[in-house]
């Protein structure tokens, strides 16, 4: 069943994610790095996490419309990355991307990766950064 109405989910209804939630997710995430990849580049290595004293980013989780607990993938886009990218056709039919604040980013990947640095891998579109994604396969564990 397709959820209604999407919205980010608390730290702890990611907390009550089962293993089998973090499959999927994991899944998920695998299939839209795949897509992502007809369109950006996607460095082989992570880097420091991008939630520094500068505003200059916003920032979206991608969540499963099955169950929007699932979060497949975190984005973090500097401002200045345009051309926008392709959204509708890399998320497909089974994938919501939301906004959220800075707060919330920080707060669900902490809950999601709680290691403290290098989750995420930034991607390049001709040859500059211009943004960075942690997927749901990079999940070990939850805190």
């Amino acid at each position: 069943m397709l959820a209604t109405s999407i919205r980010l989910p608390s730290t702890e209804e990611v907390r009550r994610l089962t293993i089998s939630d973090l499959a999927i997710a994991s899944g998920l995430s695998d299939a839209l790095r795949d897509r992502m990849r007809e369109y950006v580049a996607i460095d082989p290595f992570t880097v420091v996490d991008p939630f520094g004293d500068s505003d200059d980013c916003t920032y979206s989780a991608v969540l499963d419309k099955e169950n929007p607990n699932r979060v497949v993938a975190m984005i973090v886009n500097k401002r200045d990355s345009l051309p926008q990218l392709p959204w509708s056709a890399m998320l497909g039919e089974r994938l919501a991307k939301i906004p959220m604040t800075k707060e919330e980013a920080k707060a669900l990947k902490h809950e999601m990766m709680p290691k403290e640095w290098g989750n995420f891998y930034p991607y390049r579109r001709n040859g500059r950064v211009a943004g960075y994604f942690m997927f749901a396969f990079q999940v070990c564990g939850q805190r």
